[in-house]
């Protein structure tokens, strides 16, 4: 008679209860908000607390089936100038990180200009923007993209020098190419600290679009946050603040499935 071990549950037991405590964690996220939304709704019904002091979840959303504010047309603004922006400084961050990882005096020479520009408040730098290149969407994709696109080159700097020499020399060694050490080599070592600059931007990125709204603009969810003000309507700029923030969650969200798509648990930062 012999004895068999089973070799295959394991794992599948491993990977059903990670499973299961992240759907827990979930649920236990998503009770929470949904208990802040009705200790928010309880307590403006029970103190009768004015709706332009601050109204009531309810009516927050019943200014979604009013089609004044055009909730659709102006998230779709907004949305393409968060996305827009935060693409264009993945690209260009990655791109500029690898040229300094690549060339020692374009490090030298433009990393440190890049840092005194990045001091510059894009508050202040805003109003700038808008006179050089007049107000729109493009102007605000631009805007975003300042906001965003330091965090991206920095942390993608750090990562790209993070790898073992060792390794670089080893691919040299192999006649192996640039690009072949920056695919092999370096990218997978610097994705955890990329991943980790992609989470700070896609906070900034709505920051970013709602700056270049407030300062000029004819969209979007934060011009209409300043038309609404002057009437104090109040239901309709919080309504305006969900769904930007949902726009910043959904940009987060993408992130982090991208992370767990191409990072081991292990490797990731946060």
């Amino acid at each position: 008679m012999t004895n068999t071990v089973d070799t295959t549950g394991g794992g599948g037991a491993e990977a059903r209860a990670e499973r299961a405590a992240t759907q827990r964690r979930w649920l236990i996220v998503a009770a929470v908000h949904l208990g802040a939304i009705a200790l928010w709704e309880a307590l403006v019904r029970l103190f009768d607390i004015p709706a332009f002091v601050l109204p009531a979840p309810s009516g927050i959303v019943t200014t979604l089936g009013k089609s004044s504010y055009d909730w659709t047309g102006n998230t779709l603004v907004t949305a393409t100038e968060i996305f827009g922006g935060y693409v264009l400084s993945v690209v260009v961050g990655v791109a500029l990180a690898l040229g300094f990882s690549w060339s020692r005096p374009l490090s030298l020479l433009v990393f440190p200009l890049l840092v005194t520009l990045n001091m510059i408040p894009k508050v202040a730098l805003g109003p700038l923007v808008i006179v050089w290149f007049s107000y729109g969407i493009g102007t605000n994709i631009l805007i975003t993209f300042l906001l965003c696109f330091f965090p991206i080159l920095l942390t993608t700097v750090r990562g790209l020098k993070e790898v073992e020499p060792d390794l670089l020399d080893l691919v040299r060694s192999l006649k192996g190419s640039r690009w072949q050490a920056f695919r092999y080599i370096q990218l997978p070592g610097a994705l955890p600290y990329l991943f980790s600059g992609m989470k700070v931007a896609a906070i900034l990125a709505v920051a970013g679009a709602v700056v270049g709204e407030f300062i000029a603009s004819e969209r979007g969810l934060g011009y209409l946050m300043i038309q609404v003000q002057a009437s104090l309507d109040t239901p309709a700029m919080f309504m305006a603040v969900v769904l930007l923030t949902l726009l910043g969650l959904g940009l987060y969200l993408a992130v982090l499935v991208a992370e767990h798509l191409f990072l081991p648990r292990d490797a990731r930062m946060t």
